[in-house]
């Protein structure tokens, strides 16, 4: 790191707000890794329990797995956070499901509350960690799962709620982040990257299916900021291995090899939202220009 981009200083907070339990080891958990062994106090925020998931893993797909599983989430998510070195809490709301086409979403879910009301929750836990740096999702909110877009919808409401002190005045002191990222997760430029690396060397790739049927609501961001963490990328695998329901052995999250990955993109990327001081851009360091 460069001497303007070092974050070995206290008082250092970061929150990560996702929909799910998993989303936060499949969706820059090596960042999360990364600045919490730099000891930046990092918490991630799920905002439902995931209890409408399907059991993903067939050695785990029982009537007893299915049957304990919002419990079974609930201790996956303390497992993954411990491997991340991070804090973590619920805000407690019901996951949404994923409706088909034409179908109602359940009337207890996520996606049907009320942003504002909903963004309360996220207020009080913004205004209670003091972080100074919030990533959630963009408009699309990475794949249209309507728990993601309200994720993205909250966020942002509470971003700029969470500094005025007479919104939400119930919800403690007034506290303002200073910036808001968005993930970029698994871009087509990714996919395509690692896609290239593993036919020249040889590797069997399904990536160029993925890249043939692209799907059209997919997001085209261009990363204004890239975290260099290729160290904590087993990291970050032990975490999503720790959603055990979910992450089966013949997972494509684990399909391409890791020291390619790390030779041809060794980061995690962001947008740099919105923010409250000035950028300068490009970022190596979600905290740049932060105590400067």
């Amino acid at each position: 790191m460069k001497k303007n981009e070092q974050v070995d200083r206290p008082n250092l907070r970061l929150m990560s707000v996702h929909a799910h339990p998993d989303d936060e080891s499949s969706k820059g958990a090596a960042t999360l890794a990364h600045y919490a062994a730099h000891g930046v106090e990092v918490t991630v925020v799920t905002c439902t329990g995931g209890e409408r998931v399907d059991v993903l893993n067939p050695l785990l797909d029982t009537p007893e797995v299915r049957a304990r599983l919002p419990e079974l989430r609930k201790q996956e998510m303390a497992a993954a956070a411990a491997v991340l070195g991070v804090r973590h809490r619920f805000l407690g709301f019901t996951d949404s499901g994923l409706p088909g086409e034409g179908e109602p979403l359940p009337p207890d879910c996520f996606a049907r509350e009320e942003v504002p009301a909903a963004a309360e929750r996220l207020v009080q836990a913004i205004r209670e960690v003091r972080p100074q740096v919030v990533i959630t999702y963009d408009e699309s909110g990475g794949y249209p799962h309507p728990d993601h877009i309200q994720t993205h919808r909250v966020t942002t409401e509470a971003f700029e709620a969470a500094g005025d002190p007479d919104r939400y005045p119930q919800a403690g002191p007034a506290w303002q982040p200073l910036k808001l990222y968005y993930q970029v997760a698994f871009s087509r430029a990714w996919f395509a990257t690692l896609h290239r690396g593993m036919i020249s060397q040889g590797v069997p790739s399904g990536m160029g299916e993925v890249l043939d049927h692209w799907p059209d609501w997919a997001p085209d961001l261009s990363p204004t900021t890239r975290i260099d963490c290729a160290e904590h990328f087993a990291t970050r695998d032990r975490a999503f291995r720790a959603h055990a329901t979910q992450a089966a052995p013949d997972n494509p999250f684990f399909s391409h090899p890791r020291d390619l990955e790390r030779a041809l993109w060794p980061t995690e990327d962001y947008v740099l939202a919105r923010s409250r001081i000035a950028a300068r851009l490009p970022e190596t360091n979600l905290f740049a220009g932060i105590g400067e």
